[in-house]
């Protein structure tokens, strides 16, 4: 699974370094994406195949699902870690998140990481950190063991 955060800079050919940890879990491929938060999404490609697939079993006919057909697809490109463990960002991606060079936050989110400017991070930290939004927000997800049969 992608877990925890780093930083690491995009250099200003559009390169970003990857977290060693995660190198591995691209060897297969991958691909990178706009996200929903203003954050980008890399998964590799066993969870993209199964996103794409999803998306594909949308109703054409729903202008939500063509939306968000168009949010995924047409903003996703193939990628590969480079000898250095580094990805390009391509151009249009980097200026969705307004950088063009400098410091990124890579977040694992299990399956797939993203990628955010520090202070679109920050914004995301803040809401975690509001215990009482948390509570509210939480408070229907039931954590609890399974009980056995």
């Amino acid at each position: 699974m992608f877990l925890g955060q780093f930083q690491h800079n995009l250099d200003d050919k559009g390169r970003l370094m990857i977290p060693a940890r995660f190198r591995e879990m691209l060897e297969g491929g991958a691909f990178i994406t706009q996200g929903f938060d203003k954050c980008l999404m890399v998964m590799t490609e066993t969870y993209f195949k199964q996103v794409y697939e999803r998306i594909e079993a949308m109703n054409l006919a729903d202008p939500t699902a063509r939306l968000l057909r168009r949010l995924i697809l047409s903003n996703a490109y193939p990628i590969e870690v480079d000898k250095v463990g580094r990805i390009l960002v391509p151009q249009n991606l980097r200026a969705f998140l307004g950088i063009e060079s400098g410091e990124l936050v890579v977040a694992g989110q299990g399956e797939y990481f993203e990628v955010w400017t520090p202070a679109q991070w920050s914004e995301q930290m803040t809401q975690l950190q509001d215990t009482e939004a948390n509570n509210a927000r939480f408070s229907t997800l039931d954590l609890s063991k399974s009980k056995p049969s």
